[in-house]
């Protein structure tokens, strides 16, 4: 059977300070009737999918889109149906959203997402809305007052709010010390700290959640962690997307995009590949390799939930 294919676009609108985006009821006449979603509709034959969001925006909420940017596109088979949500982040509209079609809409804050019901194709929007667009991974430190005040500088002056720390030079116990220090601060400007090793390392330590690499992703058969902590891994080609999307990893990162100094020898892939190979991604997908902030809007117009770096955040 030759399935339908169906372009929907979708908007995650994003309240004024941040802290929580606006949800749609679907209506209990149609599919997946009751759950909740992020508004939008599908896409007209000549229509693009900003366009058509803007369309649909109107029609249903009453708002009109100043600025919005794209945020992640999603391949999803249903049984009867391919379903592609081109979704995009609404940052600026006016207006004040109801449901002009009498649906239920609601502000609902970031934290609390997680106890909606939604559609299985919406879910890695929840990622995406959850997620900040810049991911610092920490670089390799000897003096821990130098790598706390670096990381505090980070959370502070750059404003970032996930952090990976990875430092293949420490034992565990000096590593395992390190994360308890890097934890505390990073709860203190509400910032995310995910672990790069072994998922046990989280019994140990109460992070949020482990960085895989690219060689213990490909290991796995099953989801090493818990569904309440962030799951992310280092990939580089389309194999390891898939088995990323297999075990369920909420985010990655894709490198090397262009040639590094850590490692001169490995082929860069390039933005026409990058964007090829995040097309078709089940998850967020952060740009990693000699990125810096001045590559963040590019990143995110392919595709991308935004870049990773140790250099330009690690000062």
């Amino acid at each position: 059977m030759v399935k339908r294919r169906v372009h929907v676009a979708a908007a995650a609108i994003i309240s004024a300070d941040g802290r929580a985006v606006l949800l749609a009821r679907r209506p209990s006449n149609v599919d997946h009737g009751g759950l909740w979603e992020f508004p939008g509709g599908k896409l007209a034959p000549y229509e693009t999918g900003l366009e058509g969001l803007k369309r649909e925006l109107h029609e249903e909420l009453g708002v009109e889109i100043q600025r919005a940017q794209p945020l992640i596109r999603i391949h999803h088979e249903y049984a009867d149906k391919h379903i592609l949500l081109d979704v995009w982040q609404v940052h600026e509209f006016s207006g004040e959203p109801f449901g002009r079609e009498g649906q239920a809409v609601r502000w609902v804050p970031m934290a609390e997402l997680v106890n909606y019901p939604f559609p299985a194709a919406n879910l890695p929007i929840l990622r995406a809305v959850m997620l900040p667009t810049e991911y610092l991974i920490t670089a390799e430190e000897e003096d821990e007052a130098l790598f706390l005040e670096r990381l505090e500088r980070a959370l502070v002056e750059d404003g970032v709010r996930l952090v990976q720390l990875r430092d293949k030079s420490l034992d565990e116990p000096a590593y395992l010390a390190r994360a308890e220090q890097a934890l505390a601060l990073c709860r203190r400007f509400e910032a995310r700290l995910l672990l790069n090793g072994e998922p046990g390392l989280l019994e140990k330590v109460d992070a949020d959640g482990i960085h895989l690499t690219s060689e213990r992703l490909m290991s796995l058969e099953r989801r090493p962690i818990a569904e309440g902590k962030w799951l992310s891994a280092s990939t580089h080609d389309r194999a390891q997307l898939v088995q990323a999307g297999r075990l369920g990893c909420d985010f990655v990162t894709l490198s090397p995009l262009r040639t590094t100094p850590s490692h001169p020898e490995v082929a860069p892939m390039g933005w026409h590949d990058f964007q090829q190979l995040v097309e078709r991604a089940a998850m967020p997908v952060f740009a990693l390799g000699g990125m810096t902030r001045f590559d963040a809007n590019h990143a995110r117009a392919v595709g991308a939930q935004g870049i990773a770096s140790i250099r330009d955040f690690w000062k």
